[in-house]
């Protein structure tokens, strides 16, 4: 920086930034366990959008952040950048999720039923005071019984809830490309049109208020897309992977994810039978809204395909993709604010001189008279 001083007063800012970080001394500091099992859904906010699976790492990246979510998705995705790379794993099987969730908007009787799980769905959203004070966990002995049908976690596969739909070919199928290269938008970024398999990936990490805002326009009449929600599950999945000197997969850990499937409105023409189309959105942790988003979206990203009426910025690849990262979005912002000292002084200078062109053109007709 061409400042007197200026290394000193950086510095001096990172020192101030460290103490508004720890706040108030007399207040005791949070660990990273409190933040990742408090402030969970932060947590899995970070993770997906910095792309790395690690709640201990995206509590640390919050709090180091203040709780900024996007910085602390910047600090996660750039960490990520320096981890080597041991190849890629299996795809997840979501079919055979340990479920803790599992509704749907379209069905009311679902094979192996609704589990309604961990949700504010049905509360009134009113303050709960009750929370100002620490809650005293019950003494050994004297927890409340868990009401009938209360389990955590769902036994056994579930069965998939719009497999009733196949069956009777009212939805279209899944894509028929198991087996075929998956493109790594880390690697090669994408480009234009886009494959479904990158615009997924980049949904899957963009910005959760963006993607929120771009699949409610859908839903208002840009774009026509007013799904129903076939499927949300949420719950635990292995990641296996298949080591060169083995040759076969073996799991490596378990992930939390949420998986939505969406039934949208029904194509068809001459040589195709009408029928339901799908939206799909999968995304780390606790993070439904990211997921409903995403199938929204991954929906309204297939007008062109599906021969509908393009227009609506949720039908628009290049629009939708290319702004959903706020990693990008916020440092091409935020350069605003470091020094632009020459490029200013070069455009006043230039300002200056049209003026000085300006008055001259403006004041020789004056001196004629």
């Amino acid at each position: 920086m061409a400042v007197k001083g200026g290394e000193r007063a950086i510095r001096n800012a990172h020192r101030r930034l460290a103490e508004r970080r720890r706040g108030d001394p007399a207040v005791p500091e949070l660990s990273l366990e409190q933040i990742r099992e408090q402030l969970g859904l932060a947590v899995d906010r970070a993770m997906c959008e910095g792309a790395l699976y690690d709640p201990r790492l995206a509590a640390l990246a919050l709090k180091q952040a203040r709780g900024d979510s996007v910085e602390a998705a910047f600090l996660l995705r750039v960490f990520r950048n320096t981890l080597p790379r041991f190849g890629y794993s299996e795809p997840l099987d979501t079919g055979a999720m340990a479920v803790e969730r599992r509704v749907s908007g379209a069905f009311k009787d679902l094979p192996g039923g609704q589990l309604l799980g961990a949700t504010a769905d049905y509360t009134h959203r009113l303050l709960d005071f009750a929370l100002e004070e620490p809650q005293q966990p019950a003494p050994p002995g004297e927890e409340p019984e868990a009401e009938a049908g209360s389990g955590s976690e769902a036994t056994g596969l579930l069965p998939r809830a719009l497999a009733q739909l196949g069956e009777e070919a009212l939805i279209e199928a899944p894509p028929a490309d198991e087996g075929a290269p998956v493109p790594d938008i880390t690697r090669d970024p994408p480009l234009f049109p886009a494959e479904r398999a990158q615009r997924l990936q980049t949904l899957a990490r963009g910005d959760e208020g963006f993607l929120v805002g771009l699949a409610y326009s859908s839903q208002r009449g840009y774009g026509n897309t007013h799904p129903f929600v076939g499927e949300l599950r949420q719950g635990r999945v292995a990641v296996e992977l298949v080591p060169e000197e083995l040759g076969f997969a073996v799991e490596i850990g378990e992930i939390e994810v949420s998986e939505l499937e969406t039934v949208n409105q029904f194509t068809g023409d001459a040589e195709h039978a009408p029928c339901f189309t799908r939206g799909y959105g999968l995304a780390f942790g606790r993070s439904e809204r990211k997921a409903l988003a995403m199938a929204l979206l991954d929906r309204s990203l297939r007008a062109e395909e599906l021969g509908e009426e393009l227009g609506a910025p949720a039908q628009d690849q290049e629009f939708v993709l290319e702004h959903a990262d706020n990693i990008l979005a916020t440092g091409f912002m935020e350069h605003l604010k470091l020094p632009h000292h020459v490029d200013f002084q070069a455009e006043r200078e230039l300002l200056r001189a049209l003026r000085r062109a300006w008055e001259e053109r403006r004041s020789a007709p004056e001196a004629a008279e």
